[in-house]
C-alpha cells in the first residue's frame, strides 16, 4: 500500500488489540516505510474517543495512552494527511443509507471513493 485511507479501527488496533490484526500490522509497516495515509477530519475525534474509552474501562493505563498519543503524533506528522475536502451532510446521509453504515463509517468510505484510494479498515461493514 503506497497511499490509502486509514480507518481509526486500524490505528486503534495498534494499541488495543493483542494480537494486532494482520491488516493493522501491514498498514503500520507501510506508513513506517514511507507510505502516506489520508484520513477524514473526524479521524482525530475517532482516535481520541477510542483511547478515552479504553482508559476509562481500564483496558489501557494512563501512561500507555500518553505513549500511544506520542506515537500517533509522530505518525501524524510524518505519514498522515487530513482530507481537506468537505463532505456534505447530504452526501454522508446518502452514503450511510445506501450502504447501511454509520455516518462516521460513511465518511471513511466517501473519502476513499473521492480519492480513489483503498480503505484500510477492520470494520466488516466497510
Amino acid at each position: 500500500m503506497n497511499r490509502f485511507v486509514l480507518d481509526a479501527s486500524v490505528a486503534l488496533a495498534w494499541f488495543l488489540d493483542d494480537p494486532v490484526p494482520g491488516l493493522a500490522v501491514q498498514a503500520r509497516k507501510s506508513l513506517l516505510r514511507g507510505s502516506r495515509a489520508t484520513v477524514p477530519s473526524l479521524w482525530t475525534l475517532d482516535m481520541a474517543n477510542g483511547l478515552a474509552i479504553a482508559l476509562r474501562s481500564g483496558s489501557l493505563s494512563a501512561s500507555f495512552v500518553d505513549r500511544a498519543v506520542f506515537d500517533l503524533e509522530v505518525v501524524l506528522a510524518s505519514a498522515i494527511d487530513y482530507d481537506a475536502d468537505e463532505i456534505t451532510l447530504r452526501q454522508l446521509l446518502s452514503v450511510a443509507n445506501l450502504f447501511r453504515l454509520t455516518a462516521y463509517a460513511a465518511a471513511y468510505l466517501e473519502t476513499a471513493r473521492r480519492k480513489a484510494l483503498p480503505l484500510a479498515t477492520l470494520d466488516r461493514k466497510l
